[in-house]
């Protein structure tokens, strides 16, 4: 597992990606079936955070597909704009397929600018791409600094958005051991909610 700093790509066809720079940053594998590090799932340019990355070919097909199978529960943490209700679930359909987040509000404070701005706790239940970016803005909730799904004047400017992908949690498929792990929530975001 690695931290992902925002505003690099996942993987891709530009040179600057998480994927190229884990050879010279991650140990090899010592085992025979090891392969060239990469990453097991994607995280958004522009989300910090936790990302889960494979060393051996059995491991990296394992951790597929139990990402799947739905066998590895993510825990996100966004900045989001407005009145909300304090928990609920958002079941709307992603590019025709269903999806499903579910959150709960852990902090709030007046915002001057935003009006409220809430530190919510995100459990997708589903993978689709930029769901909980998706999701929070279809329920009037955007997440701030979101340029994509956000209020148009109330864009951050230059501060990026505030997604963090916090936790994993998961049996290994080797070893059977409980693995939970946890990257922090950045300065940022504590600065907000002091």
């Amino acid at each position: 597992m690695i931290h992902k700093p925002a505003g690099i790509l996942v993987s891709g066809n530009s040179f600057k990606t998480i994927a190229n720079a884990l050879t010279q940053n991650i140990k090899p594998s010592k085992l025979s079936d090891a392969t060239i590090p990469q990453p097991v799932h994607r995280l958004d340019y522009s989300t910090t955070g936790i990302l889960l990355v494979g060393k051996t070919s059995s491991c990296i097909h394992a951790l597929n597909k139990m990402f799947e199978n739905k066998e590895i529960k993510k825990t996100y943490y966004a900045i989001t704009i407005g009145e909300m209700d304090c928990k609920g679930e958002i079941v709307s359909r992603i590019d025709d397929k269903a999806a499903q987040s579910n959150f709960i509000i852990n902090e709030s404070v007046p915002s001057k600018r935003f009006g409220k701005l809430n530190l919510v706790k995100l459990n997708p239940q589903t993978g689709r791409r930029h769901q909980l970016r998706k999701h929070l803005s279809s329920i009037g909730n955007p997440i701030l600094g979101d340029k994509d799904y956000g209020i148009e004047n109330l864009i951050l400017k230059g501060k990026g958005l505030y997604l963090h992908a916090y936790s994993l949690k998961f049996v290994h498929p080797f070893t059977g051991e409980e693995i939970h792990t946890i990257d922090e929530l950045p300065k940022r975001f504590k600065k907000i909610f002091v």
